[in-house]
């Protein structure tokens, strides 16, 4: 029955990609994918398979039920999309002015559709019940991840299984890892408050620029002078912003980033450093401040069984060319908080297009439609491989 799946998967690659592609024309903000909600939700209307809708938000759980007793698998997609220009030459280029499918949502969210799609036709011989849970707000915290597990819809759920179309790793490759896989991504905003004036008088003012671009530098050592060597962390500041004019000397400035981690003593040590530096920096100077620590999402950490499953099931793909372990990326998922609750394992599958050699979030960003294929078989296989081991 696999291979009849699989080869169902195949056949419905060209309405994956019509999916994926319509999508990636219509794109919508996190929070604000009303029409995306309402496209998944029409698809399902057609399939017959019942659903619920604004779970957490914009959020749609489809349940079918398999006519074998077996546990309840749950497979994640998000749809949300991001604030860039999409500046691609393609038929298929963003509609929507400025906002713009850049990290494969679409195509996970195609992926979900037509597997579900295809699962309908073999449901009488299914084990257990397959959840598939489209999740809106991946992109912009709190997320919606959050929101639907505190709806309690998820709380029947045995495991869940979430993908991640991944552009730079080769077509083929699955990558995953028990334990930490992904960071946490907290935010954070300082604003200095000094006193303006003439450029030809420095004297007469305290140049929140200046002060500012020292404060950038000294956070900087906090990774490289504060923390253990064999921790990992970043501290970026991303956005920068100070001045109005060649020859005025900034009264403020403001600096927004983030701060990535593994653990929670990292965190909590960075925030500290932070406050710590700020405080210093503009004593010296004579200046107030207002720094802002605002968390973000917390790591996510796979379950090692589960883990484990995922892995040896992948390899029963045929295109999967290889499953490997890797180190943790200092990327950040909100998938977090559905494992923080429930088993289960976030992993990566190899989408990259030799021909568009751009990372996610970039406004030429693609990947090669065919992963979609490759991500569906490995949830299937992974779907009967637990209920094998865990309905026996």
């Amino acid at each position: 029955m696999i291979q009849a799946i699989e080869q169902m998967i195949e056949e419905h690659f060209p309405e994956m990609v019509d999916i994926r592609r319509y999508l990636h024309e219509h794109p919508e903000l996190s929070f604000q994918e009303y029409e995306t909600a309402n496209y998944i939700a029409s698809y399902y209307d057609t399939l017959g398979i019942p659903y619920e809708r604004n779970v957490g938000g914009n959020g749609i759980i489809a349940t079918l039920q398999g006519g074998k007793p077996g546990k309840t698998v749950a497979f994640r997609a998000d749809f949300d999309a991001l604030p860039i220009q999409d500046e691609k030459d393609v038929p298929y280029k963003s509609k929507n002015d400025g906002v713009m499918h850049a990290c494969g949502h679409d195509g996970h969210t195609a992926t979900l559709l037509v597997l579900a799609k295809v699962l309908k036709q073999f449901s009488a011989l299914l084990p257990g019940t397959v959840v598939f849970l489209h999740q809106h707000a991946e992109e912009q915290t709190p997320g919606g991840a959050i929101s639907i597990v505190e709806s309690g819809k998820l709380n029947d759920v045995d495991v869940i299984f979430g993908n991640h179309l991944w552009a730079t790793s080769p077509l083929g490759v699955v990558e995953t890892r028990s334990g930490v896989f992904m960071a946490g991504t907290d935010r954070f905003t300082i604003e200095i408050k000094g006193k303006g004036g003439h450029g030809a008088y420095p004297h007469e003012t305290k140049d929140a620029l200046v002060i500012s671009a020292s404060l950038v530098n000294e956070l900087q050592q906090i990774v490289s002078r504060r923390m253990n060597p064999l921790e990992t962390a970043v501290v970026t500041v991303g956005k920068f912003t100070a001045g109005t004019s060649f020859n005025v000397i900034a009264d403020k400035a403001e600096m927004i980033g983030t701060v990535r981690y593994l653990n929670k003593d990292v965190q909590q040590q960075i925030r500290n450093d932070m406050e710590q530096i700020v405080k210093g920096v503009c004593a010296t100077h004579g200046v107030d401040y207002e720094f802002t620590y605002a968390p973000g999402y917390p790591p996510v950490v796979n379950h090692e069984q589960e883990t484990n499953l995922l892995l040896e099931a992948a390899k029963e793909v045929d295109a999967v060319k290889k499953a490997v372990v890797v180190q943790p990326q200092m990327g950040g998922e909100d998938f977090a908080y559905y494992v923080q609750r429930i088993p289960g394992v976030f992993f990566f599958t190899g989408a990259k297009k030799e021909d568009s050699p751009y990372p996610h979030h970039h406004a030429l960003f693609d990947f090669d439609e065919s992963a979609m294929t490759i991500a569906a078989k490995i949830f299937v296989r992974t779907l009967f491989r637990y209920q094998r081991t865990y309905n026996s």
